[in-house]
């Protein structure tokens, strides 16, 4: 009686099913519950930290915003490098981390600095510092244009910020939306300098009145003796026209109105920014997702939504997509997805030319689906994603999972072939092979150990490629030494019950002939070994030099279709000509027929830098260039 590990499941094979059907039914569920992404989420502890402060030069702000933040934030422990740009009432600070350390932490710390600033910034910020963790895969999935032919741009901007924006951002795997282009309608107050000297004020007079003009204050209420009344009052001015009647000051017993200096107008809170989609004045949506959701499900989820939102703005505004990430990413991931399933059949395919038998022929390939599903299930526990990195594992891996059921396979095989029953050729067949799958299964993961041990963020992007193929090679092992013997047991018959064919008999005459060539191949290296030694000593100085000699990059080049391009200007170039010159430019752009959308965005609240660059975005159609 031969014992070993796949005895139990040899002698029950109704229990060995049961097992291999639950990793099938495991892996069925969890492969569409695994996240879609490009790459692997990977938490890189990068934060930026953004201030603003509405008509202060480059200098102020670095001098008076960023410089107290940054000394703030230096005195945070395992902070690796921190890079600051200021610009016209803007402040980025960048703050990266040392790999080893917690996102969430650093983000607390940064709060914390940030708080301990808030008395060396100016008193006039509209708003305190903001932080943002960044990621190197956090990129948008999705850009919506909102564009009017007939509306004013602010209603555009008011149908994006206050509807689209808001349900947006509700949908499930959305983290972030962004308004670029922002035109916030606010009243402007528009002052005649020799106005306001002949009445003798200041425009310091001048913004202290409109600070205190337009507040609701409680009102208190009446209180009478047998009832009580509360004032209800609003003193906000909420349009243009009563500004005009402001009292500013007084001069020679008259009030001074804000008509008299000058005039109150509607318009944009910023007016030094602006946003184009294919030529035309629109208002962006950025959108995000929040780490780990599905991309392709979230982007589905949003264009779904899409009509529901048409009919919720006026009919004016139009929403069109100018980019959607998902493009590229389904088209990478069915490549992929299309080459596992190639690397499949061409692996079953040479097993039944080898093997030339079909149940021989089916119980090794009964592993590769059970590995990949069981895998599957094993990655969605880890929290890991279905990107071009797992897939990639999966295609490497499926030769290495194959390899242990032959093995397998092929030793209760040569039992039965010198006269044993297919039951006791299972049993002494695994029982001599188990340990040696054992070990081939732990020098392949042992591999696999200098990507687990890689530090930095190259090692943080493999480290799940190196993982997931490790799991596929222990599940692997595992129907190896369960499944495989109980099939083969059940299945393959003995010696005096094979009947072979006249494809059999044929093909056994062509690899008696291939074995006979190895065999004459083998004579001719051995009877010239010195140069066979200096063959191997070639490809040696072929490879290194190869090695040293082929291009060397993070990633490979991807055609995505986008481009991405900065347009830049004089410093001293006015918002009005650098937006002459920028419809000029975006118009040769259009011009180009393989220009399907094309994106423009102007002003430091855009993404820019500065007034005089403009970032623009373009997507080809029809063949990829």
């Amino acid at each position: 009686m031969y014992k070993g590990i796949s005895a139990p499941f040899i002698h029950r094979p109704i229990a060995t099913t049961l097992i291999m059907v639950a990793v099938l039914l495991v892996g069925l569920v969890a492969f569409p519950s695994l996240p879609v992404a490009p790459l692997p989420q990977v938490d890189f502890p990068t934060i930026t930290v953004a201030a603003q402060l509405p008509g202060a030069s480059p200098d102020t702000m670095a001098t008076s915003v960023a410089q107290p933040l940054e000394r703030q934030i230096a005195q945070i422990p395992g902070v690796s490098q921190m890079t600051s740009t200021s610009s016209l009432g803007a402040t980025a600070i960048t703050v990266q981390f040392d790999l080893n350390r917690n996102i969430d932490a650093a983000a607390n710390d940064i709060q914390a600095a940030i708080n301990a600033a808030s008395g060396q910034l100016p008193k006039d910020l509209p708003s305190p510092p903001t932080y943002r963790k960044v990621n190197p895969s956090d990129t948008p999935i999705l850009i919506l244009s909102a564009q009017s032919d007939v509306a004013p741009i602010i209603d555009v901007d008011d149908a994006a910020e206050n509807v689209i924006a808001q349900h947006l951002s509700q949908i499930s795997g959305v983290s972030l939306v962004r308004i670029g282009g922002q035109v916030t309608p606010a009243i402007r107050i528009q002052i005649d300098p020799a106005k306001l000297v002949e009445m003798g004020l200041q425009l310091e007079d001048v913004r202290q009145q409109i600070g205190i003009a337009t507040v609701d204050n409680p009102k208190g209420a009446i209180l009478g003796n047998k009832q009580t009344f509360t004032i209800y009052n609003n003193d906000q001015l909420t349009t243009a026209k009563p500004w005009n009647d402001v009292i500013i000051a007084y001069r020679n017993g008259a009030p001074v109105r804000i008509r008299d200096i000058g005039q109150a107008v509607m318009g944009p809170t910023d007016t030094t920014q602006a946003g184009w989609s294919n030529g035309k004045r629109s208002v962006f949506l950025v959108v995000f997702k929040i780490p780990g959701a599905n991309v392709i499900n979230t982007v589905e989820a949003i264009k779904s939504t899409l009509p529901a939102l048409r009919a919720a703005i006026p009919p004016t505004v139009h929403i069109s997509i100018l980019s959607d990430r998902t493009t590229t990413i389904r088209a990478s991931v069915r490549d992929v997805e299309f080459t596992l399933l190639v690397t499949v059949a061409l692996v079953v395919m040479v097993i039944f030319v080898f093997l030339r038998n079909l149940w021989a022929t089916i119980i090794p390939s009964v592993t590769v689906p059970l590995a990949l599903l069981g895998s599957c299930a094993l990655m969605w526990a880890a929290g890991y994603s279905l990107d071009n990195l797992s897939l990639m594992a999966f295609t490497i891996a499926v030769g290495f999972v194959v390899d242990d059921a032959i093995v397998m396979l092929e030793n209760i095989t040569r039992h039965i072939e010198e006269g044993e029953r297919p039951l006791p050729a299972a049993l002494k067949g695994s029982a001599e092979i188990g340990f040696t799958i054992i070990s081939i299964s732990v020098s392949l993961v042992a591999v696999l150990i200098p990507l687990l041990l890689m530090s930095g963020i190259i090692g943080r992007l493999f480290r799940e490629f190196s993982i997931t193929i490790a799991m596929t090679i222990f599940v692997s092992a595992f129907v190896s030494l369960t499944l495989t013997p109980m099939m083969a047991s059940r299945f393959l018959k003995s010696r005096d019950e094979q009947r072979h064919g006249r494809l059999y008999n044929l093909s056994e005459k062509g690899f008696i002939a291939l074995t006979s060539g190895y065999a004459r191949g083998v004579d001719y290296v051995l009877r010239r070994r010195f140069a066979t030694l200096l063959v191997f000593i070639a490809t040696v100085v072929a490879t290194g030099y190869l090695f040293v000699v082929i291009p060397k990059g993070f990633f490979p080049q991807q055609d995505t279709g986008i481009l991405f391009g900065t347009t830049e200007a004089g410093q001293d170039v006015s918002f009005a000509q650098m937006y002459e010159l920028q419809q000029r430019a975006g118009a040769i752009v259009m011009a180009d027929p393989a220009v399907a959308t094309m994106a423009m965005g102007l002003g430091t609240g855009t993404g820019n830098s500065s007034q005089n660059n403009v970032h623009h975005a373009q997507a080809a159609r029809g063949p990829r260039r």
